[in-house]
């Protein structure tokens, strides 16, 4: 039987550890791994201090580790992807053809469209933002639209697709760990997710009115399409990887070897339509595209990728894991779900503090699929007692979950996005309110009772402690 610590003690853990967050973050602005594993390290001292077994706090932390594995690979796979499409000319061949057909005053509007659509096929916001994502941030350079709003728009189109596909694994769990049909866990979501995602394509129309005139018929796009045109050979057979890859992501095969696959192609497409040889093609797996084209523009759209690029990601990862782990072992969140059940007397109450929990939960441990299946099976007979649908719950872990994942600089999702799009996450929170906005409109819903769905019967005898039902 495993210890855990009484109420005051894990709340000042808790708190000992969030302050450290604080300070390291927002005050001294050190870097975020460093920051997450003293808060870690802080927890573990503390715990073990008062009784927690080490042993049990390596266990947990080997579990979470073990759960991020898939998503470190997963990193490494696409920075080498990244930059296997940029050698062979996939990415070029995309950039060149979007700059042609696209212009800055609808850019936004329609890479948000274009995401979105590529999500609800294939189910995966990862996927869309390593691809397709990443020749729309050259695009974006080349139509002079700032990084930061583009960014903004492939998080929010990747987001919404990947909360109503059927074919999303955060979907999939976030039904399947409340108990509820796939189908009307993605009905009801709409509710808060659909009007932060228009109110999203109203900004980016409204951000595109200052671009009306912007550089594609200037001197700028044809200086960066006589550069590509010169640097590289821009057959239209090199759209195939990506064609490929988003076609096996659609038939959902696996993502490791279908990103294998993409890595493949790209790799044969240099040698054969660029020239590469082996040890170009070694380079640029290993530490990205670094030919200089003298065009200071053309080099930011293409000198990044590599598995070298991930390598900081993949250690903010493990930091999370280290942060998280001694809360788990030591009983905090558990503490903080009594909390709940002791404290909350109705309907109102119960949908916005589980809309706070999680989503403070997730914040700490920077993770979905671990406060998914932490969570959801301690709380879902909460929602019986108090004659509400467990789709409200569902609802709940994708908008504080799935949803807010971009906007948290440490969370598994945030750091894959700006590490791939190169942008620095408080740099594009504000052009991606979709990302936020489910919460919002989720907590409004939760105090007026609109569009609050309830249960056909009424559980008035269920256990709250300890109940996996």
């Amino acid at each position: 039987m495993r210890k855990t610590l009484s109420e005051t003690k894990s709340f000042i853990l808790l708190l000992a550890s969030v302050f450290v967050v604080f300070i390291g973050v927002v005050v001294i602005k050190a870097n975020s791994t460093i920051v997450l594993t003293t808060a870690g390290v802080v927890a573990i001292t503390l715990s073990i201090i008062w009784g927690i077994k080490w042993d049990d706090i390596q266990s947990d932390l080997l579990e979470n580790l073990g759960a991020m594995l898939q998503s470190i690979l997963i990193l490494l796979s696409v920075g080498m992807l990244v930059g296997a499409w940029i050698l062979s000319g996939t990415v070029p061949v995309m950039v060149y053809y979007g700059l042609k057909v696209l212009r800055p005053s609808t850019f936004l509007f329609a890479a948000a469209l274009i995401c979105a659509i590529m999500s609800v096929m294939t189910g995966t916001s990862w996927g869309t933002i390593g691809t397709v994502g990443v020749a729309l941030m050259g695009v974006s350079t080349g139509l002079g639209v700032p990084l930061q709003y583009t960014a903004g728009a492939v998080v929010v189109g990747a987001i919404f697709g990947d909360k109503l596909s059927p074919l999303s694994d955060t979907t999939v769990m976030a039904s399947a760990v409340s108990n509820v049909d796939i189908v009307d866990h993605i009905k009801y979501m709409l509710y808060t997710t659909l009007p932060g995602f228009i109110i999203s394509l109203i900004l980016y129309l409204i951000i595109g009115f200052r671009y009306s005139g912007g550089t594609v018929t200037g001197d700028n796009l044809h200086l960066i399409l006589n550069t590509l045109e010169e640097t590289f050979n821009l057959n239209p057979i090199l759209l195939l990887p990506p064609i490929v890859v988003l076609l096996l992501i659609f038939m959902r095969k696996p993502t490791l070897p279908v990103f294998a696959i993409g890595i493949t192609l790209g790799c044969v497409l240099a040698f054969i339509f660029q020239g590469s040889n082996i040890l170009e093609i070694a380079n640029a797996l290993n530490g990205g595209y670094t030919n200089t084209t003298g065009v200071e523009i053309v080099d930011t759209m293409l000198i990044r990728g590599g598995l070298q690029s991930m390598l900081g990601t993949v250690a903010l990862l493990i930091g999370a894991g280290v942060f998280g782990s001694p809360l788990r072992t030591a009983g905090v969140i558990q503490v903080l779900i009594d909390k709940i059940t002791s404290k909350v007397k109705n309907q109102k109450g119960i949908l916005a503090s589980i809309y706070l929990l999680h989503g403070g939960l997730f914040a700490i441990t920077g993770s979905y699929y671990v406060t998914f299946a932490v969570l959801a099976p301690m709380v879902r007979t909460l929602y019986d007692r108090f004659g509400l649908h467990r789709k409200n719950l569902s609802r709940t872990l994708e908008d504080s979950g799935t949803a807010f994942a971009p906007i948290v600089p440490w969370s598994v999702t945030g750091a894959f996005i700006a590490t791939t799009l190169g942008v620095e996450t408080i740099d594009y929170i504000l052009y991606a309110p979709m990302t936020y906005l489910g919460i919002i409109f989720g907590l409004l819903y939760s105090i007026s009772g609109f569009k609050i769905a309830k249960s056909d019967t009424l559980v008035t005898n269920v256990k709250l402690k300890g109940v996996n039902a």
